[in-house]
Order: C-alpha cells, then structure tokens, then sequence
C-alpha cells in the first residue's frame, strides 16, 4: 500500500496490516519481499510519529494546568506562600484542596512522610503475551460463500487401473475413474466478554482495545484447533484426525497412517516418504505438529555432537531440513508422556487440501447498553464457517505407537 493510503488508517488497522505483511513475507522471495519490509518500515514511522503526537500532546494538557507565571519575586511568593500553607495544613492534620485540572493530569502521585511527592509514571502502551493463534487458519486454503448453508467439493480417489492387452474382438478393459465428494457444513462460533467502564478511561494504554480484539483471536483460536481435531458432527468443522465411521465418508484412508514411537534421525524422512502416490514423491507439503516434538527435533544430536537436524524458525512457523513446519497446540506431541497410543499427533501434506468456507465475515460488536446499571461494557464476535480436507488423503497422519 501507497504512504498516502497508510496514513488514513488507524492504529488498529495498521498493526493489523503489519502482520499480514509478515504472514505475506513467510513466502516472498526478492522484489517482492523488499517491497513487503520497505512498506512494514513506513507502518513503523507513521507508529511512532502517533506516539510522539500523543506524548506532546499530554505535555501541552499538563503545561495548561499550571498557573501563568510572573516576573520577579512578587510572581513566585504567593506560590510559595501557598505550598507552605498547604504543606502546615498537613502536618496538622487538616484536609487541603489542590486544582482538579492540575492533580489529576499526567502521572499518579502519593505523599510520603517527608512530605515528597513522587511521581508514579504509566507507560503509553501494553507488552503483549505470547502468540495463542496458530498461523494454520490463514494457510489453509479459503472459499469464501457469504450467505451460503453447505457447500460440497468434489474430489478424484483414483483414475481407474486396468489397462492392457486386448484380444481381437473381445471388450476392452475397463480403467473407470472414482470420485468422492465432502459436505462442508457452518458452523456458528462466537465468543463473549465483558469489562468494567473504568477500563476505558485508564490513561495511555488503550487497555478497551485490547478487551475488544481478544474476541476475534479467541474466534480464530478456536478454528486454528478446529482445522486438526474438529470432530465432524452435524454442523461442525471436519478436521484433519477426523475419521467417520462410514468407510464411503472417509476422504483419508486410515489405513495410509503412520505410527511414530519416538523422535529419532529417521523420522522426518518416514513422513516424507509415507505421503503421495506410489509413483512421486510430493514437494510442497508443510508439517504440522506440537511445539514440544519441534524441540525434540531441536536436540537430536549425532554421535559427533552435531545436530540432526538444521531448524530454522520464524515464530509460529520455519523450517526442518527445508521442510517447511507450522506449530499447532492442537496436535499432541510424541514425545509428552500423557499422549496414549493411537492419539495423533502430526499431519503433513499441502495445506490447500484442506478447504474452509467461509459462509459469513466475522461480526464484532461493542455494547454499553446490556449491563449499563452495573457499568460493563459488553463485547462479542461471530462468525459463521466450516472445514473439511478436500483431497482424498490430502494429507498423511501421524499416530502415537504403543511402547514395545
């Protein structure tokens, strides 16, 4: 986006367009990914200059407050004269009154025994926690169908075997491909919270802004999980350790999982090689799995000391060996003791297999009305969706082996 365009947005927005940027930078290459920096690098300016407008303008409301000040000494001894009363006035136990507009601009202050005030300082913005969104629902491919109810994909599960030798006059052989079709049915997620009116009028931080954005994350955090473990009842996503009990409703074959007891010099290679057709091995395939069986990978080290295998991380997402990985919560690691046998716990294959359709955009409002005797101030999002794999054993999963 042009300067022009970037300097119309507000704050929100234009942290909001610093992450796209560094989600659209996880795969650009070149011109392109100078383009994204340069663009991230304009963002940050215009940041900044808020942040110093914002700072003056606290320090011209503080300055306001003050009296106009004098010449000589005739201008600084009621002021002193003043302070002295106040200040004996305290001693003796006796109430004092300072100017609103002065006493409440700017910092929080206390008195101490001797009589020092001591300014409380509050920082202008908030330290964010740790990322609890996995970037697996802005990978994954999406369709959008605003107003839709279902939505059906079509896929192929073979192309017929069954070519060869003919005799003269008898019937040729039949190589009939088999296709398959997955429902895609919406789902309504929503999320909820409340916060105290007083969160609005705390100083400098914007603390109701965060209250309000935490509604779409838990959304999105809800579909990032969903992608993997939704459990495909009537109206739910179909995630990719779904398995229905109808054999015709199966768009991966159980039987092309894979079991993995430990994580070990070979492992990345069995996934690989277990996935795709009998006759290529497939390129551009991404691993799910578990943050804790990322560090086991990590510490894998030869009989020289030397690492097994080259990671190379990029927040929630990076690369093993070249192969590139995304984090997700959802998965349970292979290598955590409470994981039972048969529990997946890795997924890999080209994240556009699996499809969510996106049947409304998420919808967040804000309401002081609901609970306007007690003050609160009501926040809630929603959204409708839904989700399934798409390719017939678009991806190979892995499973948790029972211990020998």
């Amino acid at each position: 986006m042009k300067y022009e365009e970037l300097v119309k947005m507000g704050v929100k927005d234009l942290k909001a367009r610093l992450k796209d940027l560094n989600t659209q930078a996880q795969t650009a290459k070149g011109d392109a990914l100078d383009a994204l920096l340069e663009e991230a690098n304009t963002i940050t300016g215009i940041l900044n200059d808020v942040k110093s407008r914002e700072k003056l303008a606290g320090i011209a409301s503080a300055a306001a407050g003050e009296p106009e000040p004098g010449s000589g000494e005739s201008a600084e001894e009621p002021k002193d004269k003043a302070r002295e009363e106040r200040g004996q006035n305290l001693k003796n136990g006796k109430t004092v009154k300072f100017s609103a507009k002065v006493a409440l601009v700017g910092a929080k202050n206390a008195i101490s025994v001797t009589q020092t005030v001591t300014p409380q300082h509050t920082a202008d913005d908030l330290k964010e926690t740790f990322n609890d969104v996995s970037s697996l629902v802005d990978r994954v491919k999406r369709v959008p169908l605003n107003g839709g109810e279902t939505y059906q994909r079509g896929y192929v599960k073979s192309y017929g075997d069954g070519a060869g030798p003919t005799a003269e006059g008898a019937d040729y052989n039949p190589t009939e491909p088999v296709f398959g079709y997955v429902t895609i049915e919406k789902e309504k997620i929503t999320a909820y919270t409340e916060e105290p009116e007083e969160m609005v009028k705390l100083p400098n931080a914007d603390y109701d802004g965060v209250v309000e954005g935490s509604v779409s994350k838990a959304i999105r955090r809800y579909m990032g999980r969903q992608i993997l473990i939704g459990d495909g009842t009537t109206g739910k996503f179909k995630g990719i350790f779904h398995n229905p009990t109808k054999t015709e409703e199966q768009v991966i074959d159980p039987e092309t999982d894979i079991e993995l007891e430990a994580i070990d010099d070979g492992t990345l290679d069995e996934i690989i090689y277990s996935y795709g057709g009998e006759e290529e091995v497939e390129a551009v395939a991404v691993l799910i799995l578990n943050k804790k069986d990322l560090k086991a990978f990590a510490k894998l080290r030869d009989k020289q000391g030397r690492k097994v295998y080259t990671i190379v991380n990029h927040g929630n997402t990076g690369t093993i060996d070249g192969v590139p990985f995304i984090i997700n919560s959802a998965c349970k690691a292979v290598v955590d003791a409470a994981t039972a046998a048969g529990d997946y716990v890795m997924a890999y294959g080209p994240l556009e297999n699996y499809e969510m359709a996106i049947f409304s955009d998420i919808d967040a409002r804000k309401s002081t009305d609901y609970k306007f005797k007690q003050g609160q101030i009501a926040y809630r999002a929603d959204i409708f969706a839904g989700g399934a794999v798409a390719a017939y054993n678009g991806f190979v999963r892995a499973k948790k082996k029972a211990s020998a």
